[in-house]
């Protein structure tokens, strides 16, 4: 009889938002529950298995020396990596500080900053060990992270979507926010993943997913120049959910975020 394959998941800093997700996805997770064995996952289990690891997803930004040490012995340990959500793929709402400085913030929120030990900056894991694969979305959807598990557990390649959420959109025979309403929406630069959650209510999309693959960002904020938004605003709508992905973390610079 063939060994199961195991499972371990793990959380670095992020709100625990794309753990619930998962675990949310209960169908997802019971389909896959009879091929694969949970060796770690706190959220769910109290159960602690040593490693080796077949797959590995984790949650969650860089932000401390403890870490980024551990993040290292992770990846030590797992045959595969995966990422799961905005913090872990683009450094999260946390990766603000980047451009900041973190000392002010920490001095602005805690009594006593001086003892707390983090880096000035939040990073996405693949900044620190190498990744197989990056699943999007604050939080994720626990159905693009039942593919991967099955694609790895199937010995394939996920088949996920890089295209934008304008292809939702389409499939869906949602209006354009931005061509029917003038409302400024980020689904063009995008990745798809939500199935087009915001604009099937009239609102422009808040790119939880992160950049597309090659997203025209430039191109877009031109429009939104057109529609009346301030650069102010252009540059605070790329500084969100993946303020430190690189596409979205370029286009804040050009207007002064």
């Amino acid at each position: 009889m063939a060994r199961r394959k195991s499972l371990a998941v793990w959380k670095f800093a992020s709100c625990d938002g794309c753990q619930l997700a998962v675990l949310d996805g209960v169908d997802e997770l019971l389909a896959l529950a009879g091929a694969v064995d949970i060796a770690y996952f706190l959220e769910a289990s109290k159960a602690k298995v040593e490693g080796p690891y077949d797959l590995s997803l984790v949650e969650g930004s860089i932000t401390t020396e403890h870490d980024a040490r551990r993040i290292r012995e992770v990846r030590g340990a797992s045959e595969r990596v995966v990422t799961i959500g905005a913090c872990a793929t683009a450094g999260g709402i946390q990766g603000l500080r980047n451009d900041a400085d973190a000392d002010d913030f920490a001095r602005a929120v805690y009594p006593r900053p001086e003892e707390l030990a983090y880096l000035p900056s939040s990073t996405a894991i693949g900044q620190h060990v190498l990744v197989d694969f990056e699943v999007r979305g604050c939080p994720v959807n626990p159905r693009q992270v039942r593919e991967v598990v099955g694609a790895y557990l199937a010995g394939r390649h996920p088949q996920i979507s890089a295209a934008s959420v304008c292809t939702d959109c389409k499939r869906r025979g949602l209006p354009c926010v931005m061509v029917a309403h003038g409302t400024p929406c980020l689904g063009p630069v995008t990745q798809a993943g939500c199935g087009a959650l915001c604009p099937a209510c009239d609102r422009g999309c808040y790119g939880c997913y992160g950049p597309m693959e090659a997203p025209r960002t430039a191109a877009l904020a031109a429009w939104w120049r057109e529609l009346g938004v301030s650069e102010a605003d252009i540059a605070r709508a790329f500084r969100t959910f993946n303020a430190d992905a690189p596409a979205f973390r370029e286009e804040a610079r050009r207007h002064g975020g």
